[in-house]
């Protein structure tokens, strides 16, 4: 390959010049604007009706109190979506797309916003074009223009190549000639920027849920609004009784602390090398129950070493060295003494194949490597300085057409001129070269038995063959068989820990992979993903079982962990049987033929660092170390964002209930109104608005893992989740109703009635959000400190609450007024009893949570 383009001085003086190639943004929501926002919601309304009410009835203080809580819930919503906002905008960012350019006379992978007029750009399938360029060369090359055009065809390019289109087929080279605004698609970026936002998934869910509680809250406020009516009461005190319960029981601040707990989530996540693309995923993640791995750079640390060769004259060497390093010498099998190249012929042929076949870059500049390409290219291109053959592409014969490595093809050939001959060189997988070599039966059992040794010690197994071209139009027959290599990929050191968490958390785990079966089996076998007994399905076996049916193939998809030789269209077809059979499953993938089953997967995950950037594009997670314990640390990451939304849930739509339970009970004893609307503002301010938010930030209570998949049909409002409403529910509100009544019983006034009810129901709330920790645990059993957001609320809201009652104005405006310490320490009593009605009911579920399992595991 000849190499062209800037040098790093030319390419920093043009970007100066022109700038960042980067496309025109949409532009973000203003905090101004996202304030706005804020006042369009449905319960919002209500209260906005509310202060419109009091104007007219001349309620100037209620009204302003009602006012001053629209801005305050106003204002905590808008920073809270505003950092939520900013934190997304970061991320973001650390998934960049990427291009390879020459730089220095060296290929280098570089972010696309870094490319300049001038740049010598290369193009791969895969690649997601960064820049406008004028192709200088082409090799079976065909783009996707349907981001420009529509047309969802591919179609071949010889001349131009257009920012924000995909490579879809073969390569290609050329010079960029505009970046930025200046591109075909920046010019169209405004219009591209306009469109609906879609709603996830889980928060249509969750509105779904919010609507369900809004309309029987409404039923029970029209119930009350019609016993207090009969009785007598004020129409505009009860009318605006009935929105202050309205507010107070229905959950508006909910999908705001949900996004929160979900941008908290990618926070973590990007910790644990976790990159969410789409907020919702990070829920969906902790959901899975079926992972569909890839092996090679996910499982394994995917740094190609050739190991062994083996020749068909039965000649076998021991390479020596792994990785990238140059430094390791080429034995023959049963020989001490290091042999070159020139010393066996045959050596020299395979080697030179392997070059010449080839589409990656490695050159060593004093103490620094340059390398460019894929693994099993480098590979062999680290064999050619070993072997000492010549590696400058000046010394190389002249390369007249390269077929690119494709995966459907599984192998990658070039034509090169030698000696005044058109020579065929061919590398890939043994039984794609098998047929185009001349080979006698016994050969063919000799590469047999020596592909199956290879395989079965966990070697990926290549085989190489060269020969002249005698018919252009038909240049892979005819060819001579050299040999074959054995190239190792180690198993990352943790990739066995992370699928042991996998099994332990009752996640099935599979391999698929376009590897030699035995191969992948060896593997599987280390990982633990299978036993010695079991067996690998291949690609030829899903397309047998394919034409008997689709019940048939998802049988043997069932039956199996390990899948190899698998073509990219099984992969999709793979998923898409999980899916049928009930699974929530995760898909890993870095390639272009990955894209597919990333995207009918409920949770695709692409490869940061080897991965394609349509791979990228089409999944939601990005793991940027391209390693599987990412993913086990992801799912817990999860598992925990989604066990702090059913936190934020429980503490809403529980105090919620007591305080309608406290308004039932008090209008069906005829008792007067327990606690006037300004109150039920106040207590719902000081208490669960910062309460809700502190309780997103909850960290992980270390079983998680340990917790089997919840099912994807499972609701939110489970059995655990009704029985701790209930009973939290059913306390809070009996007990302060039975304050309230003892205390009119006992001679104090309405007002002291009052005084006394609301702070009771400020304490109960502050340690039921202690409660809310955790659903199973026994609170005694969590660090106090791992959450100090909500112990600092808690401490706010009691402080906040009390010094009200000494402010002149404020504490006459609320009813309110200071209580002794004797009353404070009586009311902490009363309420911490909810803490040990909590206790008891924690305790019995977990007895009852191990004498199912145990049943379960007998019945197993």
């Amino acid at each position: 390959m000849a190499l062209h383009g800037l040098t790093s001085q030319q390419a920093h003086t043009l970007l100066q010049q022109h700038g960042e190639n980067c496309l025109p943004k949409p532009p973000k929501l203003s905090f101004f604007r996202l304030f706005v926002s804020q006042f369009k919601s449905a319960f919002i309304y209500v209260l906005l009706v509310a202060f419109v009410a009091c104007l007219l009835l001349s309620q100037f203080i209620n009204a302003i109190f009602i006012f001053a809580v629209l801005l305050l819930n106003a204002l905590i919503g808008t920073v809270q979506e505003y950092s939520a906002q900013q934190a997304a905008d970061s991320l973001s960012k650390m998934v960049p797309q990427l291009s390879r350019v020459i730089r220095d006379g060296h290929p280098i992978t570089l972010d696309s916003t870094q490319l300049v007029p001038g740049d010598w750009v290369l193009l791969s399938n895969g690649d997601r074009i960064g820049a406008d360029i004028r192709l200088e060369s082409v090799n079976q090359f065909k783009v996707d223009e349907s981001a420009l055009t529509g047309e969802s065809l591919p179609i071949a390019k010889t001349d131009q190549a257009f920012a924000g289109t995909l490579v879809t087929h073969g390569r290609a080279e050329g010079i960029v000639i505009a970046t930025g605004e200046h591109t075909q698609i920046g010019q169209i970026a405004e219009m591209v920027h306009h469109g609906s936002d879609t709603k996830p998934p889980l928060m249509q869910r969750i509105e779904r849920f919010t609507l369900i509680i809004a309309l029987a809250t409404l039923l029970i406020i029209a119930l009350i609004f019609g016993l207090t009516l009969i009785r007598g009461a004020d129409l505009s005190q009860i009318f605006l009784l009935g929105v202050a319960l309205a507010v107070s029981a229905i959950p508006e601040g909910l999908p705001a602390a949900i996004t929160v707990a979900l941008a908290i989530g990618m926070k973590r996540m990007s910790k644990a090398n976790v990159i969410v693309r789409k907020l919702v995923a990070v829920e969906s993640l902790g959901s899975c129950t079926y992972i569909a791995s890839d092996k090679t750079g996910t499982l394994t640390v995917n740094e190609m070493t050739i190991g062994h060769i083996w020749l068909l004259n039965g000649d076998k060497y021991h390479v020596a060295g792994t990785g990238l390093s140059p430094d390791g010498l080429v034995h023959k099998h049963g020989h001490g003494v290091p042999v070159s190249s020139a010393q066996a012929p045959e050596l020299y042929q395979l080697g030179l194949t392997g070059i010449l076949a080839n589409e990656a870059h490695l050159a060593f500049d004093q103490d620094a490597v340059h390398a460019d390409g894929d693994g099993v290219d480098l590979a062999f291109l680290t064999l050619g300085y070993k072997l000492n053959l010549p590696m400058d592409a000046t010394a190389l014969p002249p390369q007249e057409q390269l077929f690119a490595y494709e995966s459907e093809n599984q192998f990658s050939a070039s034509i090169n001129q030698i000696d005044k001959q058109q020579v065929v060189s061919v590398k890939g997988a043994v039984e794609k070269l098998l047929p185009m070599c001349v080979l006698n039966e016994e050969q063919k059992a000799q590469i047999h038995q020596e592909t199956h040794w290879m395989a079965q010690h966990g070697y990926r197994v290549l085989a190489l063959a060269s020969g002249s071209l005698n018919h252009p139009d038909c240049p892979f027959q005819h060819l001579t068989f050299l040999g074959l290599v054995a190239m190792s990929d180690p198993l990352r050191e943790d990739a066995i820990a992370a699928v042991g968490l996998c099994q332990k958390a009752k996640i099935k785990v599979a391999m698929i992979t376009g590897d030699h079966p035995i191969t992948a089996l060896a593997l599987s076998q280390q990982l633990k993903l299978v036993g010695e007994h079991d067996d690998v399905v291949t690609g030829d076996q899903l397309s047998q079982a394919q034409q008997q049916g689709v019940a048939e193939f998802d049988k043997l998809v069932a039956a199996h962990r390990v899948f190899a030789r698998v073509q990219p269209k099984q992969k999709m077809e793979i998923t898409q049987s999980l899916i049928r059979q009930g699974e929530f499953v995760a898909m890993t993938g870095d390639g272009v033929n990955d894209a597919p089953a990333l995207k009918h997967a409920h949770v695709g995950i692409a490869m940061g660092l080897k991965g394609t950037d349509v791979a990228r594009e089409s999944a939601e997670l990005v793991l940027t170390d391209d390693n599987f314990s990412s993913i086990v640390k992801g799912i817990i990451e999860g598992r925990i964002v989604y066990n702090n939304i059913r936190k934020v849930i429980y503490l809403l739509i529980s105090t919620g209930a007591a305080e309608l339970l406290l308004f039932i009970l008090s209008v069906l004893f005829a008792l007067p109104i327990p606690l006037f609307p300004l109150q039920i503002l106040w207590l719902n301010l000081v208490t669960n608005g910062v309460q809700d938010v502190a309780l997103a930030f909850e960290p992980g209570e270390g079983h998680e893992i340990e917790q089997p998949p919840r099912k994807p049909s499972e609701p939110i409002f489970d059995r655990l989740m009704l029985e701790r409403v209930l009973m939290s529910a059913l306390w809070m509100g009996m007990v302060a109703f039975g304050l309230f009544a003892l205390a009119l019983n006992m001679g104090a006034t309405e007002e002291a009635a009052r005084n006394l009810t609301l702070m009771l129901m400020v304490l109960f709330e502050n340690v039921h959000a202690l409660n809310s920790r955790s659903e199973r645990n026994s609170l005694l059993a969590m660090p106090w400190l791992s959450n100090p957001l909500l112990l600092l609320g808690i401490v706010i809201a009691q402080s906040i609450h009390i010094g009200a009652s000494y402010i002149p104005g404020l504490n006459s405006t609320l009813g309110i007024s200071p209580i002794s310490l004797t009353h404070w320490l009586m009311l902490l009593a009363t309420a911490l009893t909810l803490f040990v009605v909590d206790e008891l009911h924690k305790r019995h579920w977990r007895q009852q949570h191990v004498t199912e399992s145990t049943a379960d595991r007998q019945q197993e």
